[in-house]
C-alpha cells in the first residue's frame, strides 16, 4: 500500500499500528462535510452517546449524493515491524442464536477470494453500508445488525466508531444497501461504543465496535431486517464467509460482496483470524460468519473486517471475538 502513514501506539503489550485511509490511496480528495456533534456541548453523557438533535441532523445530512460520495474508510495497513501482539482474554464459548427468517438460495463455491454475493438470503437484510463523518469529511464502512436484547444493535469495526482519538459523528446505518437504494431505511446511531482497548489506545486486537441504532417509523431494527447470531471464544481456523461493502479500487462501494475460506490465526504479530480476500477499503466492519448457511443467509458473527499486512494484499484480518468482544455486546444490547 502507498500513502503517508499514520502511527498508532498502545501502552502495555498492545499494539502499534500504521494506518491509511484508502480514500488518499485512491486519489480522492477530502470532501467538504458539516459536522454534528455527537453529544450537546453542555451535557457530559457517557462518550459515544448521541443526542436526538444530532441524530435528526445526521438523518437530513446523509443525501443520496452523499452516500455516493463518501470516501471509504480503509481497512488499517499494516506494516511488518509496526505491530506487538498482545494477548487476548478468553472466557466460555458462547453462542447466540440467529433470529433471521429462512430463505432459499443455491450452494456457492468455498474458498472464493472476493465477488458479489449473489445467493440472497438473510444477509443482504443484516449487512449494510456505514456512513459518518470523519476528520472533516463523509466517510463509509460496513457493519452488520445481530439478535440482541434491545432489536437495536450493528456491530463493527472499532475504527468505523472511533479513530485517532475521535468518536464518528453523522453516524448511520444503512442495511441491505445496494446500487445507491436504501430498501429498509437509515437508521441512525444512539450510541457507539467499542472494547476497552481500542478506546483506549486502539490496539488493533481489539479493533471491533459497536452501534445502538434509535428506531425508525415507530419499529426497531432487527423487527425490520432480523438479526444475526454470534460466536464468541469458538476458537480458530473455522470455515468462514466475510462480508461487506467495499469502496476503494477495484469497487466502488454500491454491491454486496463476500470472501470464504477456512481461517487461520495469523501467524505474523496479531492474534487476528486471517482469510485470503481482496476486499478494500470501505469493507472494514463488515461481518465474518462461522455455521453460515448459504440455504438462509444466516450464521453466527465471529469477527469482522479490520486489517491488512502491506505485504500481503491479498489477506484479510479480523479479530478474535473473545470475553472483550462479548462484554462490548452485552454492553450494546443493554443500551
Amino acid at each position: 500500500m502507498t500513502g503517508t502513514p499514520r502511527s498508532l501506539r498502545s501502552s502495555g503489550s498492545g499494539t502499534r499500528v500504521r494506518r491509511t485511509v484508502l480514500g488518499a490511496l485512491a486519489g480522492v480528495a477530502a470532501l467538504l462535510a458539516t459536522g454534528v456533534t455527537a453529544t450537546p456541548a453542555s451535557a457530559a453523557p457517557d462518550p459515544g452517546t448521541v443526542a436526538p438533535s444530532a441524530r435528526e441532523r445526521a438523518l437530513d445530512f446523509w443525501t443520496p449524493q452523499r452516500m455516493r460520495a463518501a470516501t471509504p474508510l480503509d481497512v488499517l495497513s499494516v506494516d511488518r515491524s509496526d505491530v506487538r501482539g498482545s494477548d487476548i482474554r478468553k472466557g466460555k464459548a458462547t453462542v447466540v442464536a440467529p433470529s433471521t427468517p429462512a430463505s432459499d438460495v443455491g450452494p456457492l463455491a468455498i474458498p472464493h477470494g472476493g465477488g458479489p454475493w449473489t445467493g440472497g438470503g438473510a444477509v443482504t437484510k443484516t449487512a449494510g453500508r456505514v456512513f459518518f463523518t470523519f476528520q472533516g469529511r463523509t466517510a463509509s464502512c460496513s457493519g452488520n445488525a445481530v439478535t440482541s436484547a434491545n432489536k437495536s444493535t450493528v456491530i463493527t469495526a472499532g475504527h468505523c466508531v472511533k479513530m485517532e482519538g475521535a468518536w464518528h459523528t453523522n453516524w448511520v446505518f444503512v442495511p441491505g444497501y445496494h446500487d445507491g437504494q436504501r430498501p429498509y431505511g437509515t437508521w441512525t446511531a444512539s450510541k457507539i461504543l467499542s472494547t476497552p482497548q481500542w478506546t483506549a489506545s486502539e490496539d488493533i486486537n481489539y479493533d471491533i465496535g459497536a452501534a445502538v441504532v434509535a428506531p425508525l417509523d415507530g419499529k426497531k431494527l432487527t423487527d425490520v431486517v432480523g438479526g444475526q447470531g454470534l460466536a464468541f471464544n469458538t476458537g480458530y481456523s473455522k470455515a468462514m464467509y466475510a462480508f461487506g461493502f467495499p469502496a476503494a479500487a477495484p469497487y466502488d462501494g454500491e454491491k454486496f460482496i463476500y470472501c470464504s475460506g477456512t481461517t487461520y490465526r495469523d501467524f505474523l504479530l496479531s492474534s487476528d483470524h486471517g482469510l485470503t480476500c481482496n476486499m478494500t477499503g470501505g469493507s472494514s466492519g463488515g461481518p465474518w460468519f462461522t455455521q453460515f448457511n448459504e440455504a438462509t443467509g444466516a450464521g453466527l458473527q465471529s469477527s469482522v473486517n479490520s486489517f491488512k499486512y502491506n505485504f500481503l494484499p491479498n489477506a484479510m484480518y479480523g479479530p478474535y471475538f473473545g470475553a472483550d468482544a462479548q462484554n462490548l455486546y452485552q454492553s450494546a444490547q443493554s443500551s
